[in-house]
Formats: C-alpha cells, structure tokens, sequence
C-alpha cells in the first residue's frame, strides 16, 4: 500500500499543508488562498481538506502527520527568555503566558482535536521534527543535489535562528546553530518596523526600498557604522551578537526600543501612512548592505566546514533575493537552490519530508532536475468549472479550443498596452507568484510601472516588478543569466539595454524623479539600481506560461513581461476564478485569462455587486 504523509504548519503565521505519497509531493497550499486573510495563523483546515482530495485519500489512510516545530521547547525558550531579561516585559509576559498554558502549551492535544474536526483519527501517529530542521528537509530534499551545504535563515524556530548543516542522501546533519535573541531575521525585521512596514510581510518592502538609499553616500556610511558599533557585531563566521538593549522583540511588544533608536539615528520611527523621506531610503540600504555581507559569511562558512560545492537555502531570510544573489555573484557555491516557499509555509513541506526520509529512513532518488513541480502544487479549476461560474453570472467571454491562438491574442493585447489577469492550471505553493495567478503587462512600457501600482495592485508607488522572461533568452537581457526559476535572485539588466541617469536625477532627494525615470528599454521592470528580480520560464516546466511569452517575443521581440501576483494590497493570490473575478471586477485590469477563456472588463463589470467589494487591510 502506498504511504501518504502530511505534514502542517500552524499558530505563527503562513499556515500550509502539504502531502506526500511515497515520498512524492502530491499537493501543497497555504491555508490563506481558502480563507482570503493574508498570512492566516490559524489551523490550516481547508489546506488539509484540499490536499487530500488532491491525493483521493481517506483520513485514515495517512501513515503520518508531521508538525513543523517542537511546541515545548518553543515554551522553553520563551520562560527562558522572560526569566532572563525579568523584571522587563512583563506586560508581554501577561499577554502571552495565558495564550499558552491554554492552547500552545497543550499542542499535542489541539492538534488531534483538530485534525479529528477533518477527520483524521487518533490512531495515525502524530510527528514533531525541530522548526529548523523542517526548513533544512524543504531545502535539500527537494533539491537536484546528491549532496549540499544547507543555510537556514529566519527570525526564530524554538531555540535556532539560523543552522548550517550539510545534506547527503536520505540524512541532514545540522552542524552549527546560532540561539535566540541573536537573529539575522529579526533585526533585519527590526528596519523593518522602524521603516514604518508590517513584521513577518512588510520585509519585501525594506528590500525594494533599499536601492532609493544613496550608495556610498555620508549618510548610510554613517548609519552602517552606527549599526555595527551599536547594534550588532558580526563575527568571521557570520554569527551575530544583537545588543538587546537596543531591541524590544525579546520581551516587549514592538520590535525596537524607539526611545534609544531615535536617540542613535536622529528621527523618529516612521508611522505606516507618512511619506518616506530619504533618511529611512538610506536606512533601509544600510541594512541591506549588512545583511548582505552576514548572508555571504555565512554561506562562506557552510562552504568551509561542509566542503560542500553545492548550497540549499531556506527560512524567511533566503526571501531575499538581493542576499542570495550576492552568493552567487562572489561565486562561494557552484550552485544554488533556494525553496520557493522558503518561509514558514513551506515547513509543511519540510516536515514530511524529514519524517519520510528520515523518521521512516526511505531512500531519496537522484533527480537531474527539483522536485517541486515547478511550484505548480495547488488547486487547479476545469474549463468546465469555468464555464459554470461564467453562465452562473450571465458573463460574455470567448473560448478559444486552441491554446496557441489564445496565446497569441493576449500577447497582442498585452503589446496594446494592456494589462492582463493570467489564471491558469494549479496555484504556486509560496509568496510568489510564477505565471498560474499572474497579473501581466508589457515590460517595455514606461507607464506600465506606475498604472500597475496605483491603480491595480493599490500599493506603495516605489515597489518594482518583476519580469518572467524565457529562460533561453536570459543572457540576452540579464548579466549573469541566472536561472531563476522561483523568483528569488536578482540579476543586473544588461549594460547595453540601460540608459545612463542624469546626475541631477541621481541625487535628488525626491523619489518620484528618481522612481519615474526611464532608466533601459525595459523599464517597468527595471529599478532604480538597474536590477531585475528574475523569474526565468522554462518550457517544459510551464509549458502555457512559456508559449504565452514566445508568443509576445515573436510579436514584438522582446521574449519578458511584467509578472506580479494576482491580488491587490493587503490580499493572499487569487486562489479560485471567483477570486480572480472579483479581483479583476474591483481594479483596472483590462482583460482575464480563466483557462481558455478571455474576458473584456466590458463584459463584467456588471456583475460587480454580486461579487463584492473588496475591503482593503493595508499590510
């Protein structure tokens, strides 16, 4: 009989399912994309539903439910923790000791009254590998790689912040742990904060900023060396030391201590709805550039005590696609693979995969390719679904029997200067998304940046876009030409596509002159240092995505489009094509792709009320 595996994340944020049949991934999601609250911490009920159907199985069929952490030695390190910093954070202490003692404390129990309220009985055994771990297992098991380094990266596990360890076969050994308080994820969460963003998903945000700072200038020199002499000191290794009394995360309930802060730096932290003036652009590079040079120490020692010409990547901080280029770029690895759902979603993943190889001791096969899917590993929807909800809202909309032809229509209308909602086949496990809930335009319009922003995905006006181009095409744009296939690394846009800035436009201190100009023939996916978070598209990886793409190469000669989640602010991507309705219907997108169908906003926007509106919750 087959054995089926499912492991969880829950009760932090980005809670996920993922399951396994003898060893292969059959499905994964975040609880999210069911409920439509963004980053939802709750028990991932309708993700487990969802990948079991998947899979066809009963509840009792499972051989194993994995939890992604170790709750107790959680609730250690949090007595710990207070005891140690006593007598401050006891407000904090007072909030979140009764939240423990009643639910967290007992996780066995709620755990197997909720996966009974889903119908999984008691007697399947219930699992729980270290959070790091899990991480390392979504790294390397996944991976092309026979044998690898392994970086894990977050803000906290149980104990761990980051581990190096190494990964050979069906084994992880974890070699080296750096402890809580002294995490590279939680101060650069820290700038974050201060920066005025959203903890645990405004860190995206910080990084985009972070190119607006002025390279080299007196200022973030001056704000790097405050940081390093005040706030953290790097060790030869890459471990860290944060002084805590600097932070208030250990015991408090922010993440800085405001007070000293504005004390160090000269102004205050900034409130989420202010302008950003150019003081927090310059801090937000200062600590990109820390954290940079602490990711490649760290990978430089992975290399060194590993011996290891290969590295797997996972946990929060491997998000960040401008720290994991920079491994690359220093040529530390031959090689990199980073888990596309680096975060805390993909723990679920991890934890099934540690309890199979091993818990259950299974072997792992040799792959020449990951083993992900392409990340293509949630809910897909039938044309016949399609057409359902189509007659269900009395919608105008044209079916095309022929992909090709559809390709070729909407990579005219893209060409147009349209912008086009792309759903197609099963959702992208992850936050990004990789053309299956796509919102696409043309890269080479110098407005696109700016409309799609403002006026579709209501968002901060200095966020970039990121282009899909075709993979064989990448040198042809980028230059290095990395393989990126789960968008998380940068490359540079290539010198000969790029125009040269005016100095006056370089230096001023206005964002908008600097954001504005056009700085290569690819513009709306080119930021403001001449970067470009990449999705390279393979053909035989998604093969539709692919074809869309050549089609708009062979029309225009340009084989790369904008590609930008199908979700506005504040919401998870578009997991249903009555999501994607109601995300076209409340924004200026101007056609939507539903399988082999196209709809024209004309066509819709009567059926607005029926859908809802939408309430935004800025993140």
């Amino acid at each position: 009989m087959p054995s089926y595996i499912l492991g969880i994340s829950a009760y932090y944020h980005d809670s996920a399912a993922a399951l396994l049949k003898d060893g292969e991934i059959i499905a994964a999601v975040q609880e999210e994309r069911f409920t439509r609250k963004k980053h939802d911490a709750g028990f991932p009920s309708h993700a487990i539903r969802y990948v079991m159907s998947e899979a066809a199985i009963d509840p009792s069929d499972l051989t194993a439910v994995v939890f992604y952490e170790k709750p107790l030695i959680k609730f250690e390190r949090l007595l710990e923790t207070y005891h140690a910093f006593a007598p401050r954070g006891f407000k904090s202490f007072a909030t979140a000791i009764p939240v423990w003692i009643k639910d967290k404390l007992f996780m066995k129990q709620q755990l197997r009254k909720k996966l009974k309220e889903t119908g999984i009985p008691n007697q399947v055994p219930l699992l729980f590998p270290e959070h790091h771990l899990s991480h390392a297992a979504s790294a390397f098991f996944p991976s092309p790689f026979e044998k690898a380094a392994i970086l894990t990266i977050d803000g906290v596990g149980e104990w761990a912040t980051t581990t190096i360890g190494i990964g050979e076969g069906n084994q992880i050994t974890l070699l080296k742990e750096l402890h809580f308080p002294h995490s590279v994820g939680l101060l650069y969460s820290a700038f974050t904060y201060y920066c005025g963003f959203k903890v645990n998903s405004g860190e995206y945000k910080l990084m985009g900023l972070a190119p607006y700072g002025q390279k080299g200038s007196k200022q973030v020199e001056h704000f790097k060396e405050l940081i390093l002499k005040h706030l953290v000191d790097i060790r030869p290794d890459g471990s860290i030391l944060l002084n805590m009394k600097y932070f208030n995360y250990a015991t408090g309930l922010t993440m800085t201590s405001n007070r000293r802060w504005k004390a160090l730096f000269g102004f205050p932290p900034r409130q989420p709805n202010e302008p950003i003036s150019q003081p927090y652009m310059d801090m937000a590079l200062a600590i990109q550039e820390i954290t940079d040079h602490i990711v490649i120490q760290l990978a430089q020692t992975a290399r060194k005590i590993t011996g290891c010409s290969n590295l797997v990547m996972a946990g929060g901080v491997a998000l960040n696609c401008v720290s994991n280029s920079k491994i690359l770029e220093n040529k530390i690895f031959d090689d990199i693979w980073i888990q596309p759902a680096a975060g805390d979603a993909g723990g679920a993943l991890g934890a099934a995969l540690a309890a199979w190889h091993i818990y259950f001791q299974n072997t792992r096969p040799t792959r020449p390719l990951d083993s992900m899917q392409g990340a293509y590993l949630g809910p897909s929807y039938t044309n016949e679904y399609i057409s359902k909800i189509i007659d269900k809202f009395s919608i105008s909309a044209s079916y095309f029997e022929n992909f090709n032809e559809l390709a070729e229509k909407v990579a005219s209308l893209i060409a147009e200067g349209n912008v086009v909602g792309w759903f197609q086949g099963r959702m992208e496990y992850g936050p990004r998304a990789l053309g299956n809930r796509s919102i696409l335009g043309d890269a080479r319009n110098p407005e696109m940046q700016k409309r799609m922003n403002l006026k579709i995905k209501f968002r901060e006006s200095f966020r970039p876009f990121a282009p899909s181009l075709l993979e064989e095409d990448s040198l042809n744009f980028m230059e290095h030409g990395f393989k990126s296939p789960y968008m998380l690394l940068i490359d540079k846009v290539k010198k000969e596509r790029c125009y040269d800035i005016p100095e006056h436009i370089l230096n001023s201190d206005k964002l908008f002159d600097r954001l504005y100009f056009v700085r290569s023939d690819i513009p709306a996916v080119t930021h403001i240092d001449y970067t470009a978070r990449i999705q390279t598209v393979n053909k035989q990886i998604n093969p539709r995505f692919w074809t869309l793409i050549n089609a708009f190469k062979k029309l225009t000669g340009y084989g790369i489009l904008i590609n930008t989640s199908f979700n506005v602010r504040g919401e998870p991507i578009v997991c249903s094509p009555e999501d994607a309705l109601r995300c076209f219907v409340n924004t200026d997108i101007d056609y939507l792709v539903l399988n082999n169908f196209l709809l024209a906003k004309t066509d819709v926007i009567s059926i607005k009320e029926k859908l809802g509106q939408y309430v935004f919750d800025p993140d």
